[in-house]
């Protein structure tokens, strides 16, 4: 099933227990505490406190997230769309704009100055969603479009680590910090020595990610820093993995069809098979394969459910005024402008050119679906808002509220404007009218 669908079923279904009968059973289940203990030490603990079930999906589950987001970032950079600057321009620059203009709407519209602490929530880009609304149009989107789609989110991940690493930070405690970096070095050399070992990475990565959280640097930044580390390149070329298959298959005439008993020699070929098979799969593609079920399946509804659920007893027309607004537009508004109006100017200056198969209503309809937040911009909000005392609470409700909003019209105009666009299908063709 489609990842963004489950997404949106998981945020309805959120909306839908917190304004039930069953809203206080919902609040309660995040304030469960959660444990990994051996003797008097707590792995998932904070400054001695141990994480509530809400915390541990934020702050362990998301370093997950995030770490997916590293392998991906760096295929990008290495052999897709991003390791090209040609290439990667045009979404490269779409992105910035599609961060910079967001952030200046909501900053013009709010005129509070402790709502502006929220003004990096409608900088994100759900790529989950959006190519998930994008993939309902089935055969009529051009490849073109789906790449260009996905290596502005992805660049748009980028920016939103680094505004992640450097506005929502505390005072940084050396202590942690500096084992965490020592063992990062570790990593680094072991993934520049080529250690394909994915257990190396994942538990040093834990220990990091430990370090992280008590270091005062938000805890998710350490899931891609570690990605950084895993090696993208086989022990094993492909071609010298087939030709070593083809070699190997001399031992299996073809007499032996329905023999189910293997010779010694056989069963010695297939293990070196199956061990050479292991070694031409990169860590890096093999971790992001294995987290991609895990990720889209579980991490992502999970932390919809947790965080969707916004109580809409007392919402009325003022509820859409301050914070609620501000996102909402910046979604809706900021993106479309940001992501559209930069590409305008790069492909007008000739500095970058129209990807092939692309044309401005489709660029138009694209940058539509760049106002889907969702995910990143309710985990920004969660950071901008959630540690406010007393008035946090309504102001972090508030700016999920436009999430949801400007996410949800965002998407839902980008499909229909899409679907009028692009070309048609006739008896199973794409037809250009």
């Amino acid at each position: 099933m489609n990842s963004g669908v489950i997404l949106l079923f998981v945020t309805m279904l959120a909306l839908f227990v917190a304004n039930s009968p069953l809203q206080d059973l919902y609040k309660a289940l995040w304030e469960v505490p959660v444990h990994l203990q051996v003797g008097s030490f707590n792995l998932f603990s904070h400054h001695g406190e141990a994480m509530n079930l809400g915390q541990f999906i934020n702050d362990v589950l998301m370093t997950i997230f995030f770490f997916s987001v590293g392998l991906e970032i760096k295929r990008e950079v290495m052999v897709g769309e991003l390791s090209s600057f040609r290439q990667a321009l045009l979404p490269i620059f779409a992105a910035v704009g599609g961060m910079i203009v967001p952030v200046v709407i909501y900053l013009l519209t709010s005129h509070d100055e402790l709502a502006k602490q929220g003004a990096a929530i409608p900088m994100a880009t759900d790529i989950a969603f959006s190519i998930g609304v994008l993939s309902l149009l089935g055969k009529r989107v051009p490849i073109s479009l789906k790449i260009f789609l996905t290596t502005f989110a992805v660049a748009d991940d980028i920016g939103g680590i680094i505004v992640i690493a450097l506005a929502y930070s505390e005072g940084i405690n050396w202590m942690s910090l500096l084992p965490a970096l020592g063992i990062l070095l570790v990593l680094a050399y072991g993934g520049f020595r080529g250690v394909q070992s994915k257990l190396f990475y994942m538990l040093l990565g834990i220990v990091v990610w430990h370090f992280f959280l008590e270091s005062g640097i938000h805890c998710t930044i350490s899931g891609v820093l570690v990605a950084l580390t895993v090696p993208a390149k086989p022990i094993i070329g492909v071609g010298k993995y087939i030709r070593s298959i083809r070699s190997n298959l001399e031992h299996f005439p073809d007499t032996q069809e329905n023999n189910i008993i293997l010779t010694g020699t056989q069963t010695s070929v297939l293990k070196k098979i199956e061990s050479a098979s292991d070694r031409v799969i990169s860590p890096l593609q093999s971790l992001e394969d294995d987290l991609h079920s895990i990720v889209n399946y579980i991490i992502m509804p999970l932390f919809a459910f947790s965080n969707a659920g916004i109580t809409l007893g007392n919402v009325g027309v003022e509820a859409f005024q301050g914070v609620t607004s501000s996102v909402a537009m910046g979604l809706l508004f900021g993106k479309v402008i940001g992501l559209f109006g930069f590409s305008w100017i790069l492909i007008q200056t000739k500095i970058a050119h129209m990807p092939f198969g692309m044309n401005w209503k489709n660029l138009f309809g694209v940058s539509l679906l760049g106002g889907i937040g969702f995910t990143v911009s309710l985990f920004m909000a969660n950071l901008s808002f959630g540690p406010i005392p007393e008035v946090g609470t309504i102001l972090l409700n508030d700016a999920k509220l436009g999430v949801l909003t400007g996410s949800l019209l965002s998407g839902i105009l980008g499909y229909i404007y899409l679907s009028k666009v692009l070309p048609k299908i006739k008896n199973g063709h794409v037809v250009h009218e």
